[in-house]
């Protein structure tokens, strides 16, 4: 135990593939991908693409807002509901002390803006798509920043997997200065799951310093990313239904930053660049690998396109 927070066991079981690419693999374990919002939110041109200027010089200063989705993903597995993510709860801009610090509600106006209706909590979301939030039996937290797990109250049911490494900021005097929000991650009825990175035999994965092997059948892998913050996680969905997709959380504000190195105006830029790195390795040894940030209205756009045309086709 943590404080009040269940910890449910997880798989240890390595994740071994050397036909990493394999027409046939894991055909029919990921049954559908699927998109969706939570609101939409804003940020500053300097927050996104990065700036020279001071970070806190660019968030009292700077008018320039870009516009941006709160996604979060959602995988039928043969074996159930997968959530990645779980999006931002309507509170942020409905409930005026969703934030309990004075400092962090000051900030906060200065760094987001959100449009975001009171119903579109994650459950009605899963609903109107026609998916019963009851029924997810994981999700998988690419970092614990309050715009993806705002939904977990949604879920008591599910696991609630995150990396160790994200994990210990909670053991830090002052995790919200990170927007790590302890009074919404700590809920009593919550099955947080911290996992540990197995070594890979899969030099692809070995190079990201290990993998987690989701569902134990090697379709839904998940890689430390570390350079937003210290423990992000992105997943690997390899499924007969579409090209392989790594949803990278926020690692990247677009695919197109990964690919011309281009880091944002927050994290650890030294970090993002090995693990940017990393990801670029990826994207050239299959070409076909989809990047989605969660955060990119033009690659969460091509996805559905892709996913469409492959249901339309089936």
């Amino acid at each position: 135990m943590v404080g009040s927070i269940q910890l449910s066991q997880s798989s240890d079981k390595d994740f071994v593939d050397k036909d990493f690419v394999h027409k046939n693999y894991a055909e029919k374990a990921v049954l559908g991908v699927h998109a969706f919002t939570t609101g939409r939110g804003f940020q500053h041109k300097e927050h996104r693409n990065g700036s020279y200027l001071p970070q806190l010089w660019w968030v009292l200063t700077s008018r320039s807002w870009v516009g941006l989705p709160i996604s979060v993903f959602l995988i039928e597995h043969k074996d159930g509901l997968v959530l990645f993510d779980t999006g931002i709860n309507p509170g942020i801009v409905h409930e005026p002390r969703y934030i309990s610090q004075a400092i962090g509600r000051f900030l906060l106006k200065r760094i987001f803006r959100f449009e975001i209706g009171r119903d579109e909590t994650l459950e009605r979301v899963l609903e109107t798509r026609g998916f019963d939030a009851k029924c997810v039996s994981k999700a998988i937290i690419s970092h614990l920043h309050f715009d993806h797990i705002g939904g977990i109250a949604d879920i008591p049911q599910a696991e609630l997997l995150v990396s160790e490494a994200e994990w210990v900021q909670l053991s830090a005097p002052h995790p919200e200065r990170e927007w790590v929000l302890r009074e919404h991650i700590e809920l009593p009825d919550a099955r947080w799951c911290p996992i540990k990175f197995e070594r890979a035999e899969n030099p692809l994965f070995d190079a990201f310093g290990g993998a987690h092997d989701v569902m134990g059948d090697g379709s839904l892998i998940i890689l430390p990313t570390p350079g937003h913050t210290p423990g992000s996680m992105s997943l690997l969905i390899r499924s007969s239904i579409a090209p392989p997709i790594l949803l990278i959380g926020d690692l990247a504000y677009s695919a197109e930053a990964i690919l011309q190195d281009r880091v944002p105006g927050t994290g650890n830029a030294k970090q993002l660049r090995r693990t940017y790195s990393k990801v670029r390795d990826m994207k050239a040894q299959i070409p076909e690998l989809l990047i989605v940030p969660s955060h990119d209205d033009t690659a969460i756009t091509a996805l559905n396109t892709i996913l469409k045309e492959r249901y339309d086709d089936a």
